[in-house]
């Protein structure tokens, strides 16, 4: 431990290898809670290297309940740590992306820098978790989306959570979330908070060659929100774009607001989710939705708008919704506890 520390300290990174050992043995209870406080508070302190968060994520992966699905799968995820408490809209764009016949696997976890995360929006609306398989394909089949709840997939990072929720603060395990999909999906779009996010992202993504779009707003969101201007990132194309290019108003940031109590979040996801919400927030979801959209089906990104807008207004996202909430009836599983990704 001692040479690690000593290692980090001075600034010089670990190969990724060196990272996935590490990592492996903070979760493997090879060390004390205090070590493995003093390894996050190094990070906090110098930043995280493209090799550090591969060799991190190889861990992860190396340790996580095994899921597979028949079909090319999205997800559409943020980074976090915008501190903007947005409503969800990820999520939601998520069952945009289910109702216009893209198959969505869908990884996530309770809110770190927002009122309500995916989790705990879907879980007051009633959405069950679990990680059996079976259950998760005949969600997939039926409704064209799954949900893969953090924790129940990671259970080796139970070793880690004491000292996470002790110390309180966003550390390297947040920026792993969209990168740690069981699924392993063969898209993703990922939103951060800000350019070295999204660079750090990219390098890792480059080197697994998995398809991806990543996205940025300039005034600090980690995802489109259509309030000015714009980043798109993929393996071949980097783009900056602003409403106007879309033929689309820029949205007033208090419109994306996500309330006060978990509660009043998931009140507005499901008016939204109805096609209740205001144009802005039907625009902001529909705009996330199309670039995973024509991620997957190749269409151009006007086209995929107008599809994911349509799905919204007609009731097709929130049908979505409904099938999903059906398949739990078919099923009985036994509650398990949840912690902390």
């Amino acid at each position: 431990m001692k040479t690690i520390l000593q290692q980090l300290t001075s600034k010089q990174p670990l190969t990724r290898a060196e990272a996935c050992q590490l990592l492996l043995r903070m979760t493997g209870a090879y060390y004390s809670e205090t070590e493995i406080a003093a390894i996050l508070m190094v990070y906090l302190m110098r930043p995280i290297t493209g090799n550090e968060l591969q060799g991190f994520k190889d861990a992860m992966m190396a340790q996580c309940v095994n899921i597979a699905f028949n079909v090319p799968t999205v997800d559409i995820v943020g980074s976090g740590g915008d501190g903007k408490n947005t409503f969800n809209i990820s999520t939601l764009a998520c069952f945009v992306t289910a109702a216009c016949g893209v198959p969505v696997t869908k990884h996530g976890n309770y809110g770190a820098s927002s009122v309500s995360g995916s989790s705990n929006v879907l879980e007051r609306i009633g959405i069950r978790f679990t990680n059996q398989q079976e259950t998760l394909q005949m969600q997939l089949e039926t409704a064209g989306i799954c949900f893969l709840h953090a924790p129940l997939f990671h259970p080796a990072m139970q070793a880690v959570a004491p000292v996470r929720k002790a110390l309180g603060l966003r550390t390297f395990f947040n920026l792993l979330g969209p990168l740690v999909n069981p699924a392993q999906p063969a898209f993703r779009l990922i939103g951060t908070c800000n350019l070295a996010t999204a660079r750090l992202y990219r390098q890792v993504l480059e080197e697994t060659r998995e398809n991806y779009t990543l996205v940025h707003t300039t005034d600090g969101y980690d995802e489109i929100t259509l309030t000015a201007p714009f980043k798109v990132w993929t393996s071949t194309t980097e783009q900056s774009r602003v409403a106007a290019d879309l033929n689309l108003p820029t949205v007033a940031p208090s419109t994306l607001y996500g309330g006060t109590t978990p509660e009043a979040a998931a009140d507005l996801f499901l008016r939204i989710l109805k096609g209740r919400g205001s144009p802005a927030q039907a625009s902001v979801v529909a705009i996330n939705a199309a670039y995973a959209i024509a991620m997957v089906t190749g269409e151009n990104i006007e086209m995929a708008y107008q599809r994911a807008f349509e799905a919204l207004q007609n009731g097709a996202a929130y049908n979505t919704y409904q099938l999903l909430l059906q398949t739990q009836h078919k099923t009985h599983e036994p509650v398990i506890e949840h912690h902390r990704l």
